[in-house]
């Protein structure tokens, strides 16, 4: 398909290419646009679905494989490890053998390897699948957001990134719920055997459907002229990096960070590939090839602002996702489907919501939208702040699904924002990058919330430990209630002599432990409320996005 230019008056569009003024006009596939994004979100959200899904599950594949529940962790993080990995390096990958290509190769592995992971007899096998998995997984979504923005003009395509956020963000909110359900009624294995027939059907449609702009066709056929050359050093440096990080993210808790001399060699090792693939890639960039991760996007502020948006994101959607459940469980004495119940209502808001973001996202300055979710954001966690272990359900309810409702005004435009002034040929880098971003922010979020509950909760009760004394009249005046309660006798005036009163102090202990960890959960939550309260002068620094530019892609 030929292409031709348009000329636009310099600074035109806010945050666009120093170096051109002129743009392509922007293609258009043959068959109707929704087809394919439906097509494409198929596979996605079962990528995301798996990335909360086996959660709930571990208990169970760690008995059936005669694993310890240590040990059977692996199985979440294999897959986070590679996913990370891939997730950057997408948009490279598609240089030399097409974006179609590509993401049918990653939908094939994730399928085959979902079997495989049904049917793995050990856990060392399972493991390796899982890592199979995350690298086919970990392709899909940047090439479907890139998909996604070739496909859409820029007035739609607010409309088109609310179908794929149904996908990233509604997913992992149902993950647990749907895996506690298969887990309970089935058996672990089907959690995997699920992806199958839809990995089929998203293959079938996809072939049929799905196509390469002209762009990423010359791409490819530069690249097998010899025009591109694999950069392997600088995946693997990729690879290290985010290996690393994902690793230290995932075990650090369990390890106690630093006092693991295993997780101190992976920060060292993580620290110094990051600076030498930075390095790198930068070498590349000066001598002329194409780099594996494109770092000048980085020069743009409405991307880099977008990719610490979305690393937020990431970062309270799946804290929270982790932090609601394990408090109603271990505080509240919920059972896993209950607390899975608790997070269902907010996945149908945010699916009614994601639609009315997408057609305001047409109308509405972005950075407005932004404002206003970071905001709704904020006062939700604000008043989870007021929790207490007399809460009800419904009122737990009440406060997940207010927290949906601003999170449902963040990935649409955040992800707007980020394709301002990009180039088209430039689409799978910046779907890679945002896309790690969110991932990477999750990991935090998720190691963020066990750190601090675990050491939160240790400090708050050494406090209360203190007080818990026989020169405190109030612990004493207690335990002699209580000992009474417990069948004790007088104990000569004293209160801690007599059958009752072992009875008594672990009851007030008991009642200890409870208070400190929900001192330890409203610890938590302050600091994201005043995490995300720091986002919003964010948004002073990004350019004004264009208007009325009907070109492809923020040019």
């Amino acid at each position: 398909m030929s292409t031709t230019t348009l000329e636009l008056p310099s600074g035109q569009l806010a945050g666009a290419h120093p170096e051109s003024h002129t743009v392509d006009r922007p293609w258009r596939p043959r068959v109707n646009p929704w087809i394919v994004a439906m097509t494409v979100t198929l596979a996605t959200f079962m990528e995301v679905l798996d990335t909360s899904i086996a959660n709930v599950a571990l208990p169970h594949i760690a008995g059936g494989l005669g694993a310890t529940q240590d040990e059977a962790t692996w199985v979440l993080t294999a897959y986070l490890v590679a996913n990370a990995i891939i997730l950057p390096a997408g948009a490279y990958m598609t240089t030399f053998i097409g974006r179609k290509k590509f993401y049918m190769i990653c939908v094939a592995l994730f399928g085959i390897s979902s079997a495989l992971c049904g049917l793995a007899p050990s856990l060392p096998l399972l493991v390796f699948f899982r890592v199979l998995q995350g690298i086919g997984g970990g392709g899909l979504a940047p090439s479907e957001q890139a998909i996604l923005a070739d496909t859409f003009p820029p007035a739609k395509r607010g409309q088109a990134f609310a179908m794929y956020g149904l996908a990233v963000v509604v997913a992992p909110a149902i993950g647990p719920t749907l895996g506690g359900y298969i887990t309970d009624n089935f058996d672990w294995r089907w959690i995997f055997f699920l992806n199958v027939p839809i990995c089929l059907i998203s293959l079938f449609l996809t072939s049929r459907i799905v196509e390469d702009p002209p762009w990423v066709k010359t791409q490819v056929a530069q690249a097998q002229k010899g025009g591109i050359k694999l950069d392997t050093l600088g995946f693997g440096l990729l690879g290290l990096t985010f290996g690393s990080l994902e690793f230290v993210l995932d075990k650090g808790q369990e390890d106690d960070w630093f006092s693991s001399k295993i997780i101190t060699f992976f920060i060292v090792t993580m620290i110094v590939a990051f600076i030498t693939m930075i390095w790198w890639e930068l070498k590349q960039l000066r001598d002329g090839h194409r780099p594996i991760v494109n770092l000048t996007l980085f020069k743009r502020r409405n991307f880099s602002i977008s990719f610490l948006l979305m690393f937020v994101l990431g970062f309270s959607l799946y804290g929270t996702t982790i932090l609601i459940p394990q408090f109603v469980q271990t505080l509240l004495g919920y059972t896993a489907e209950l607390a899975g119940m608790v997070l269902s209502p907010a996945g149908f808001m945010m699916m009614a919501m994601m639609p009315v973001v997408g057609f305001l996202s047409s109308k509405v300055d972005p950075r407005k939208l932004i404002a206003y979710g970071f905001s709704m954001l904020t006062l939700a966690l604000i008043m989870m702040h007021t929790m207490d272990l007399n809460i009800s359900y419904g009122r737990l309810v009440f406060l997940r699904v207010f927290q949906s409702s601003g999170l449902a005004f963040l990935f649409i435009p955040i992800n707007m924002i980020a394709y301002i002034g990009v180039k088209q040929s430039e689409n799978n880098d910046v779907s890679g990058l945002t896309n790690l971003a969110r991932n990477i922010g999750g990991s935090c979020g998720t190691a963020f919330v066990a750190t601090l509950l675990t050491r939160r909760a240790a400090a708050h009760e050494t406090n209360m430990t203190r007080n818990l004394t026989p020169g405190n009249p109030a612990f004493v005046d207690q335990v002699r209630s209580l000992k009474t309660t417990f069948g004790g006798g007088h104990g000569g005036g004293n209160p801690f002599v007599g059958s009752g009163s072992h009875k008594a102090q672990a009851w007030i202990y008991q009642q200890m432990h409870h208070h400190a960890g929900m001192l330890s959960y409203l610890d938590i939550i302050q600091y994201l409320a005043v995490f995300c309260a720091c986002m919003l002068p964010l948004l002073f620094f990004i350019p004004r996005p264009p208007k009325h530019v009907e070109v492809s892609a923020g040019h």
